[in-house]
């Protein structure tokens, strides 16, 4: 058995935060199902589940041909108003042959394979990447995410740019209780991979909010590198710099909330990855970076403006 996922991260295309009924409006996906939400320890949203049937090729490292039937389920969260996100899940189950479809709707989430699974052969294979004719999570879950973007509410004018972040896991069940561990791949700017091995008592749900927690705050993480990058390399006049800058002290850095949410029995992997990289640390040395940044070149903007007035009323010096 493996659990298999992807989870899309972005900016909510809106000008300002969300109040937490307007996160409810944006994630009414599903018509007649409620939407979940929570004010601690930041406000929180997530949709009904979104549930797509499939019947494709799973993804082989070996290259092998191996068919897959069921529903993937795909959910949509809102955090702190500002950040959306897409995720889907699927458990990977050995089967036999295939069946009706009302045998695989009745089970949302899991997927049976009509021939015998290769957990290591279907885990590599799903790492490595979505070919067309395969079981394709990206596309899954970028639809949910495009429709929330896409919702009327919406004014399409953020406070700043930032890239959609894509992370696709795998989690394989290690026998002994006790054991969560977690290694994080930076494929491109924009992807990342993530091989879980959990215990099995660990269900798929939790082993999800996990992943979104991860993909979360590595969005926070990538969005800052880039905007760090962007001001060091670019020369801009001092309020550009700084109107640049600002937007992540306004409206981001709040967010910076490691497992917080995450199933006390996960957050193990939190420490891991607190220790190296030590996500924690580069957050806070972007920010202070940024802090000082503002700092340096507010104080600039007011040396200039004082000039200004001394060169207009000398008798004023």
């Amino acid at each position: 058995m493996l659990t298999v996922g992807e989870v899309h991260t972005s900016l909510l295309q809106h000008s300002t935060a969300l109040t937490q009924e307007q996160s409810s409006e944006v994630l009414s996906l599903v018509e007649g199902e409620a939407v979940l939400t929570s004010r601690r320890p930041s406000l929180y949203a997530v949709s009904p589940d979104v549930r797509t049937g499939v019947d494709c090729w799973l993804p082989s490292a070996k290259k092998r041909q191996l068919r897959g039937v069921g529903a993937v389920v795909t959910r949509a969260v809102v955090t702190g108003g500002r950040i959306a996100q897409a995720s889907s899940i699927v458990q990977v189950v050995a089967g036999e042959r295939r069946r009706p479809w009302s045998h695989y709707l009745a089970s949302p989430g899991v997927l049976e394979t009509v021939g015998k699974l290769d957990v290591e052969d279907l885990a590599g294979g799903f790492r490595l990447g979505n070919a067309a004719d395969v079981l394709n999570l990206e596309a899954i879950t970028a639809r949910v995410l495009d429709g929330v973007q896409m919702n009327e509410l919406l004014d399409r004018r953020p406070p700043l740019r930032a890239p959609r972040t894509r992370m696709r896991w795998t989690a394989k069940i290690h026998e002994r209780p006790d054991v969560a561990s977690a290694v994080v791949t930076l494929d491109t700017p924009t992807l990342r991979t993530v091989e879980l091995v959990v215990g099995p008592q660990d269900v798929p749900a939790v082993v999800a909010g996990l992943c979104e927690d991860l993909a979360l705050h590595d969005w926070l993480l990538t969005t800052l590198s880039a905007l760090m990058e962007l001001a060091v390399t670019r020369a801009v006049s001092t309020r550009e710099h700084i109107e640049r800058l600002r937007p992540v002290i306004e409206h981001l850095r709040h967010l910076w909330l490691p497992g917080a949410r995450v199933d006390p029995r996960l957050r193990p992997v939190w420490d891991q990855l607190e220790q190296v990289p030590g996500f924690s640390r580069q957050w806070n040395s972007l920010v202070n970076w940024i802090r000082d940044q503002i700092t340096v070149g507010n104080l600039a903007l007011l040396r200039d403006l004082a000039d200004q007035v001394a060169v207009g009323q000398p008798g004023l010096r």
